[in-house]
């Protein structure tokens, strides 16, 4: 048996609001699978009545106990940037981090957001057209999803957003990126949809927390595909309706699982079974 599998590991998830995660169970069902003696643990900013100020601390303390690494989520992906040594190139093309590894007293900053959306899209809806999209949310995971689809070799992205500002500032990043792309903020929602091949979600609307549809059921044609990101619940009202009105589909349960398969690598040095870890997914979403 290798040293890895020997060596005790824990990582953790820093993030506002998250004892309904679904991460800690996926990485140490793997683990255990893999022979890992694996802990991973939630470090909830609510729950402790803590705040982002309290990054630089989390971020010691999770040295000082050991941890090999840690998620970050909502609100801190981008806060937690100036804590950091080193960044990969996409987290530094996104600027926002998902994973770190601390590793030899540095903390080095991934993002496996955009690439487990991308997996996930290959997978779930492979061969759709890739000439126009519409993308509804330009936050943090509308930054990845953005990414990923552009990255894919997606020619035209208009991207909507409440905040216009924000989705303008997305155009702004993402252009110098892919100079290949038309990549514009949009105004027109009706228009950009009749000329889509599809549709990518990137706000919290569907969750529980905000039901509903992010755009007029009336807007979704047969021949779009519609990508999502919630996944809490897994079946939205958009997918059912895109569903029920002929489109291709594809949850987000994918960016789920393939983002922690990317975390799960860069933490423990182990290849984990992505197949597994969909199934086990799937199990507790059920």
């Amino acid at each position: 048996m290798t040293e890895t599998l020997l060596k005790p590991l824990k990582a953790g998830l820093i993030g506002a609001g998250i004892q309904a995660s679904l991460t800690p169970a996926m990485h140490m069902r793997e683990g255990a699978a893999q022979g890992l003696t694996y802990e991973y643990e939630l470090i909830d900013l609510t729950q402790r009545g803590a705040s982002p100020d309290d990054l630089p601390q989390l971020l010691r303390e999770a040295e000082q106990r050991g941890l090999c690494g840690l998620n970050i989520t909502h609100p801190c992906k981008q806060l937690v940037i100036p804590f950091l040594d080193e960044l990969s190139d996409e987290a530094r093309d996104l600027g926002a981090v998902n994973t770190v590894v601390l590793k030899a007293g540095r903390r080095i900053g991934h993002n496996t957001d955009w690439w487990g959306f991308a997996e996930g899209f290959r997978r779930g809806l492979p061969g759709v057209a890739l000439s126009h999209a519409v993308q509804l949310g330009a936050g943090g995971a509308g930054v990845a999803t953005a990414y990923a689809i552009l990255s894919m070799g997606l020619t035209s992205l208009t991207v909507f957003d409440r905040e216009i500002e924000r989705a303008e500032a997305l155009v702004s990043s993402m252009s110098p990126l892919f100079p290949q792309a038309h990549i514009v903020a949009g105004t027109d929602l009706p228009s950009a949809m009749r000329a889509a091949d599809g549709l990518l979600h990137a706000t919290p609307t569907g969750m529980a927390k905000y039901p509903g549809l992010p755009l007029p059921a009336e807007l979704l044609e047969p021949h779009h595909w519609v990508a999502e990101v919630v996944y809490f619940p897994l079946e939205t009202e958009l997918l059912t309706e895109a569903r029920r009105c002929g489109c291709k589909t594809l949850d987000g349960g994918g960016m789920a699982v393939f983002q922690a398969v990317g975390a799960f690598r860069l933490f423990t040095g182990c290849e984990p079974d992505a197949a597994r870890m969909l199934a086990h997914f799937k199990a507790l979403t059920a």
